[in-house]
């Protein structure tokens, strides 16, 4: 062994000399166990167990209920397999405690450890205290010529957040989870703190808590909409960047996670952790699954300049991918580190958390931030066969759930629409790249349209998956808001404080003629019409649609398409009178119901667009004249007039449905369809959705088939019959 190797067991038992604690009232600490990790409550006691590769000794601190007194400082007595552990027989749920690892300070070679400075056990389960980000945080001489190459001194322990120790234990009252087919979900991307904040009706010590979440006016705010998935954005518990402290701004979405097992304080009414636990079963009594969004690309500590809170001075080496010099870090994440879950100590971190996330929290699936990221390899390659990608596939417990990768990161390789394997759905970014060209009158974008209308075939087909791999979206928490996206052209995001630098430039948006906020009634009238189109297109594309939480009632940004930093009215909803009664929500639950009611729309298969013996097909496209598309009109970039029909008899598994048909209008003229003469289409069709009409959803509206069909500017709508002749199901 080398000089820095680990001290023997024995040794190991000695308190620090630079304990802080009365070493008469240290407690007695056993050998305990090294499975599983974290501080785990048993009868009589508390065990911990902590890998570190580097350390060359470990030692568990103790404090009061306060958090600022250390009461013990005991060195843990063993190590086995790099994991030091050891059991403090009379502890009991609640207590707080830290860790201080031993070993060299030599951020040149990659390694970090400092004792001065106290550290959060990964495995936590909870954390004492929201984080801020402050000088406290860093275990190198701030203001230093030699940067982090200088180590502090400073002991932090008094200041310093603190773990507590969690009792397992709670009543989940026979909670069963709703188990939603994926073609039968509807996502809603929502944010914990966003959607109460300003819901007057609750009280305000839960509003923006999982109990505001859980309360009967959002629950019945969700069931209004009918959809069936809440998907959280990030829960687990993170640290504000001084950064935007230094600004009075914060890190409002949580991409910054510091406990990847704990619940975010700020977001626990009354200070309990259980309070994700009883979101979760409020929500699924009312039928409702909880998807979380979750961080395992890299953590809160930035990079080698970055806060020390865990990861870096526990296991430097193991935790994070390093750059080839070994004191700067990989970045594929634009955060300025990345985990490295090709290293088995961190793979298995990441796979105990995603267990005890659906095991013990009861969640019923996960949405991977930067997915590609986790998914390399040793050498850094985005791989099918990574150890990510291998271990999640052979998981019993995790093929249990919904796993939804974001399919890009920042690095090399790091555009994976398409890329990822069986069992696994992904936001298709170039579905909401493709409908938002079509209706803000892009040339040349109908071939591109359909394909991402029909499932995205092209994208998903190739992996042998189904529609489902689709999760289509138009807007999400990062970027314009629906109602921002047709008053926009352009980003207003100077509340920011990066003189409006931050955030995607090329948005794909449209202000239909004016910037931002406007009384013009035809100006205000197109924008609802093309939300109305954003929408529609939506829930009649086969995959699976995610609607961005607010859009149903036109929240607004006001242009901020990157709003991480604002926990203020700008990212929050607004319950007024007026947002609660906009003729938008209606539409949004008519969409639901008629997805809902037209398996059609919603079948987890592929179109083929092959004629049958009949003459029939599953799907078919025509032209405003009524005629087959041609070759030539799908190339032709001046073709923004399109129409499609779905044969409700090419229903797999069950009985035919109505047929479906889908008529488009990009253009800024208002058009007269010929509707297509086919076996299918025979009788007379009822208007379901005119989105230039809002009595349209009144199903009330008929028109013959041999009839034209005028469909105003920048206008889409869909029409329905039984379906004709063929009587038998797929």
């Amino acid at each position: 062994m080398t000089a820095r190797a680990v001290a023997k067991p024995h040794a190991a038992r000695r308190t620090s000399e630079h304990s802080h604690a009365d070493p008469a009232a240290t407690p007695r600490c056993e050998r305990g166990h090294p499975w599983p990790l974290g501080a785990t409550v048993e009868a009589a006691g508390v065990n911990f167990a902590l890998h570190s590769s580097v350390a060359e000794k470990v030692e568990l601190c103790l404090f009061d209920d306060s958090g600022a007194r250390e009461t013990a400082r005991i060195a843990l007595p063993c190590r086995t397999d790099d994991v030091w552990h050891g059991f403090v027989p009379g502890l009991k749920a609640g207590q707080r405690y830290g860790y201080r690892v031993h070993g060299p300070y030599a951020p040149e070679t990659g390694i970090r450890c400092n004792p001065k400075k106290l550290l959060l056990d990964p495995y936590a389960r909870a954390i004492d205290r929201v984080m801020h980000g402050a000088a406290w945080q860093y275990a190198y001489k701030l203001g230093s010529a030699e940067r982090d190459l200088k180590v502090d001194t400073t002991d932090n322990g008094a200041i310093a957040a603190k773990c507590i120790v969690v009792d397992p234990s709670f009543d989940w009252e026979g909670d069963e989870r709703p188990r939603i087919p994926m073609h039968d979900t509807v996502f809603y991307e929502a944010h914990v703190r966003g959607v109460t904040m300003q819901m007057e009706e609750l009280p305000p010590a839960i509003r923006g808590t999982f109990s505001g979440i859980a309360s009967d006016a959002a629950i019945a705010h969700f069931k209004r909409l009918g959809v069936t998935s809440i998907e959280l954005l990030p829960v687990q518990a993170y640290n504000d960047e001084r950064r935007l402290i230094d600004m009075g701004l914060s890190n409002y979405w949580g991409y910054n996670t510091v406990g990847f097992f704990a619940p975010e304080p700020r977001y626990c009414a009354g200070g309990d952790p259980n309070d994700f636990r009883r979101m979760v079963k409020a929500l699924h009594a009312a039928g409702l699954e909880v998807i979380i969004d979750v961080v395992y690309n890299h953590t809160c500590e930035g990079n080698h300049l970055g806060p020390t809170l865990s990861f870096k001075g526990i296991d430097h080496p193991s935790y994070y991918r390093l750059a080839e010099d070994r004191r700067h870090m990989m970045d594929f994440t634009g955060t300025g580190n990345t985990l490295d879950v090709s290293h088995p100590a961190t793979l298995r971190l990441v796979m105990d958390s995603l267990r005890y996330w659906v095991e013990e929290m009861h969640v019923d699936g996960f949405r991977f931030d930067l997915a590609p990221a986790i998914a390399r390899n040793g050498s850094g390659g985005f791989d099918h066969r990574s150890p990510f990608l291998s271990a999640v596939a052979q998981d019993p417990v995790l093929k249990k759930v919904k796993l939804i990768a974001e399919p890009w990161d920042v690095g090399p390789g790091g555009y994976q629409v398409g890329g990822f394997p069986q069992g696994w759905s992904e936001w298709n970014g170039r579905y909401r790249d493709s409908v938002r060209d079509f209706w803000r009158g892009e040339g040349g974008a109908v071939a591109d349209f359909a394909a991402r209308l029909c499932g995205s075939a092209d994208i998903y087909g190739p992996s042998r998956r189904t529609p489902c791999a689709s999760v289509n979206l138009v807007t999400v928490h990062d970027g314009f808001t629906l109602h921002d996206l047709v008053s926009y052209n352009h980003k207003h995001n100077e509340s920011n404080a990066e003189d409006n630098q931050d955030g995607e430039s090329h948005n794909r948006s449209w202000n239909c003629g004016f910037e931002g906020p406007t009384e013009k009634a035809e100006i205000v009238q197109l924008r609802e019409r093309q939300k109305r189109n954003f929408l529609a297109t939506l829930f009649v594309s086969r995959g699976v649609p995610l609607l961005l939480g607010g859009d149903e009632m036109s929240r607004t940004q006001c242009g901020n398409n990157n709003a991480y930093c604002q926990d203020n009215p700008i990212s929050w909803y607004e319950w007024t009178e007026e947002r609660r009664s906009d003729a938008l929500l209606a539409f949004v639950r008519a969409l639901v119901d008629l997805r809902r009611e037209l398996p059609v729309l919603r079948a987890d298969r592929w179109y083929t667009g092959e004629e049958d013996g009949e003459g029939r097909r599953d799907i078919a496209w025509y032209s405003v004249w009524g005629l087959p598309m041609t070759t030539e009109e799908w190339a032709d970039p001046q073709v923004r007039v399109i129409a499609a029909l779905a044969d409700g008899a090419f229903v797999p598994g069950g009985k035919p449905c109505d047929s479906v048909l889908l008529l488009f209008n990009a253009s800024d003229e208002e058009v007269s369809f010929t509707l297509p003469q086919t076996p299918v289409a025979e009788g007379e069709w009822r208007v379901r959705v005119d989105t230039s009409d809002d009595a349209s959803l009144a199903g009330t509206r008929r028109v013959d088939a041999e009839d034209k069909f005028e469909l105003a500017a920048h206008a889409m709508a869909v029409l329905t019959q039984p379906v004709k002749g063929r009587g038998d199901a797929l």
